[in-house]
């Protein structure tokens, strides 16, 4: 991998962005596109958009990866100075205490935990069940609630998890032989910064090496997916794509507990591709296409299908209807504080959407719909 690349996916992916404060972010993926984009903007939202213009203005393809992360928002400082929260985006109980966090504030980021309630203090029936949000707190060193105050906590902030990218480098094996080596990266806010990494990539490569598009490419680091796929809708309103190709993460099956049924998809075996997921079926014939190129150009790849919510679930609606798919990277241990994933699944989506796009001429796009 491209070390400017690999520097740029630390960079995002350490950003400070749970949804609805994606501001961070977003200045780093715009830093790192201004060099090889033609035209960078943003919608009312907080969404970055940019484009790399072809060899036509139309048919417009977007390429969508939510830059927001899965965090909390405080809801209260109680007289002891701790503070209660909500969760921005979907969390399981299970992976929180303990865990490291940052409070955002005026006066500064703050370090804390989140904890409660320790189990030395509970009855034997009570340590056996599982603590729930509700019932924690997050312990930022304060002994009251005016020293919370005056360190600068207030209803409102946001907070994230710490957790710092690291890569590991391994040696591959499939049936007991040697198959090559790859990276694996561990860090947090991987759904999404993943597909935001992959559009941003997919441009750079078609401006870098000057690669030929019948099209206009139009990539976007959209804003508060995890609370309700909002920064799609308006990205769509303002881009009014004629085709879009989705990128997220998809929830890697190959660790202990998951059926083959449940997940199908392994990390490193190359990105998904899905047929399915709960708020779209993908267009057929931009799928189809999507699975010819892959095997065509021998890059790797899985079919998946998916029970969650992508930003192509609104953007397949948008107007009047946009022919759209969602490619996956498969990642572990997706909305907890530390995520792990393949950077040659990743590397290969960059690939796949590259070669998709070569292909997304006028008429081709137009025969996705035609009846």
């Amino acid at each position: 991998m491209d070390q400017h690349a690999l520097k740029f996916m630390e960079e995002l992916t350490n950003s400070f962005g749970p949804s609805g404060f994606e501001r961070d972010p977003s200045k780093v993926l715009k830093d790192y596109v201004a060099r090889f984009s033609d035209k960078v903007y943003s919608d009312k939202l907080g969404t970055l958009i940019f484009e790399k213009k072809g060899s036509a203005d139309r048919p417009a393809i977007l390429i969508p990866g939510h830059i927001d992360e899965v965090g909390f928002i405080v809801s209260s400082i109680n007289k002891l100075g701790f503070l209660s929260f909500n969760p921005l985006g979907g969390w399981s109980d299970q992976v929180l205490l303990g865990q490291r966090v940052v409070l955002r504030t005026e006066k500064g980021d703050i370090a804390g935990v989140i904890a409660s309630k320790p189990p030395h203090l509970m009855p034997p029936e009570e340590r056996t069940k599982v603590v729930v949000m509700k019932k924690m707190f997050i312990d930022i060193g304060a002994s009251n609630e005016d020293e919370a105050k005056a360190m600068g906590v207030r209803v409102g902030n946001p907070v994230a998890p710490e957790s710092r990218f690291v890569t590991v480098r391994k040696k591959v094996f499939f049936n007991g032989k040697r198959k090559g080596e790859d990276v694996v990266a561990i860090g947090k806010a991987f759904d999404n910064r993943i597909g935001t990494w992959i559009a941003a990539e997919v441009v750079r490569m078609l401006a870098e090496k000057k690669i030929n598009h019948p099209n206009r490419v139009i990539g976007a680091a959209t804003t508060l997916e995890e609370e309700g796929l909002r920064g799609a809708r308006t990205t769509a309103y303002v881009t009014k794509p004629d085709a879009c190709i989705a990128v997220d993460t998809d929830i890697a099956g190959d660790v202990p507990g998951i059926e083959e049924n449940e997940a199908s998809a392994k990390m490193g075996f190359g990105p998904s591709i899905t047929t399915y997921d709960s708020s779209m079926i993908p267009n057929q014939g931009l799928l189809k296409l999507v699975i010819d190129v892959a095997e065509r150009r021998k890059i790797p790849y899985q079919l998946s299908q998916v029970v969650a919510d992508t930003d192509a679930g609104v953007i397949h609606m948008a107007n009047a209807g946009c022919p759209s798919i969602t490619l996956g990277v498969p990642a572990r241990h997706v909305h907890s504080h530390a995520g792990f994933f393949s950077m040659a699944d990743a590397e290969n989506c960059v690939r796949l959407v590259v070669e998709v796009v070569k292909e997304l001429d006028k008429k081709t796009v137009e025969g996705f719909t035609r009846i």
